[in-house]
């Protein structure tokens, strides 16, 4: 009965949106303020998901949809549909499998996990964890040695890629973590790193880590030696302008997301939905270009394809789920996105990713 009552309850879930309502309720305070906040004012949080609005589908009719084709592939790895999971940190936060649950679901649903250096489990437990596909995320630290080693164990244990996070020399100011001393609970601990009480000073634990051992000085070359490190694609996180995301692709990139942190560095950013065509024309092909920020709606995912992304990232709604049900629970996002991007595309008369052609999408 208690298994049935439960079902009943997340069938009852039929949105992000609804998801994020029950993931709130199950959450901490602290914990939800951490996966919800933006920087400052929030104004570029708000700005990621509201951009979609900017944008209208010019549907095609007539067109025959009986079979939606969402398959597609990211540099070469055959995905069952166009949208990756995000690397966020602290999973544990969520649910007590944490990455674990995270990349088991990844895996039912056929997509890339992309696994956060600050994740709450080894990188190494994750990647048994994970019989799909995995790229790990990396910020390049003042100890290059460090930064070093979590390139060579992620190649070791089996990742297909590094997504290099350039969008983080400083922590944006996130006034929610500040106000609640934002820390990890005891037993929780950033599972990848060694840290030390300079990091747990007042205020927020990531703030103080970041100030504490991020590189500030990273530039281009610091972007080449890391595409040095390993053999793996690497993938360059964090743009939004047109000349870096040529530059990323000059110093080595095979991929680039255009982000801007989910909101949650500098308040000013573009929304990135906005940002996107830009990229998308200053890479010319060169390498693929993906997306994240303020997706909510399988809409909001054609949008971005229609656009010119090849696949876009989707960091909060995964936490959502998470929260609420475990790998089940991130399972269930996923497929609410699949479904709502299948439908999306019947009414646009777009029967597969792959046909998706220049002017579909246009400003309101």
């Amino acid at each position: 009965m208690a298994a049935k009552t439960k079902r009943a309850k997340t069938e009852r879930l039929l949105t992000v949106a609804d998801y994020e309502r029950a993931a709130k309720r199950r959450l901490t305070k602290t914990a939800y303020d951490y996966y919800r906040s933006g920087a400052d004012a929030e104004r570029a949080l708000a700005r990621n998901e509201r951009a979609f609005e900017d944008f209208v589908i010019w549907y095609r009719a007539l067109v025959d949809v009986s079979h939606r084709e969402l398959r597609t592939s990211v540099l070469g790895i055959d995905v069952a549909l166009p949208i990756l999971i995000a690397p966020t940190a602290y999973h544990k936060l969520a649910h007590p499998d944490g990455e674990l649950a995270t990349a088991r679901a990844a895996a039912v649903k056929g997509t890339v996990h992309v696994v956060s250096t600050l994740a709450t489990t080894p990188l190494e437990e994750v990647a048994a964890a994970a019989t799909g596909p995995k790229w790990f995320q990396l910020y390049v630290h003042k100890d290059r040695a460090l930064t070093q080693g979590l390139v060579e164990r992620a190649e070791a244990a089996g990742y297909d890629g590094i997504v290099l996070t350039v969008d983080t020399p400083l922590l944006g100011r996130r006034l929610r973590d500040e106000r609640n001393g934002f820390t990890l609970p005891d037993g929780l601990t950033m599972a990848n790193l060694e840290t030390d009480q300079a990091d747990h000073a007042s205020g927020s634990l990531l703030a103080n880590y970041m100030k504490n051992r991020h590189d500030t000085s990273l530039t281009w070359d610091g972007l080449a030696w890391v595409r040095s490190l390993s053999h793996l694609p690497l993938i360059v996180k964090g743009i939004v302008r047109a000349d870096d995301a040529v530059r990323a692709v000059d110093a080595g990139a095979a991929a680039v997301i255009v982000s801007n942190h989910g909101g949650r560095q500098l308040d000013a950013a573009p929304a990135t939905i906005h940002a996107l065509p830009g990229v998308v024309a200053a890479v010319g092909g060169r390498a693929e270009v993906y997306m994240d920020g303020g997706i909510r709606w399988g809409s909001d995912v054609l949008k971005a394809l229609c656009l010119g992304a090849r696949a876009v990232l989707v960091g909060r709604p995964i936490l959502w789920g998470l929260a609420v049900d475990g790998e089940d629970g991130v399972v269930r996002v996923l497929s609410l996105l699949e479904e709502e991007l299948s439908l999306a595309m019947a009414l646009a008369g777009i029967p597969s990713v792959q046909k998706i052609e220049a002017g579909f999408v246009t400003r309101a």
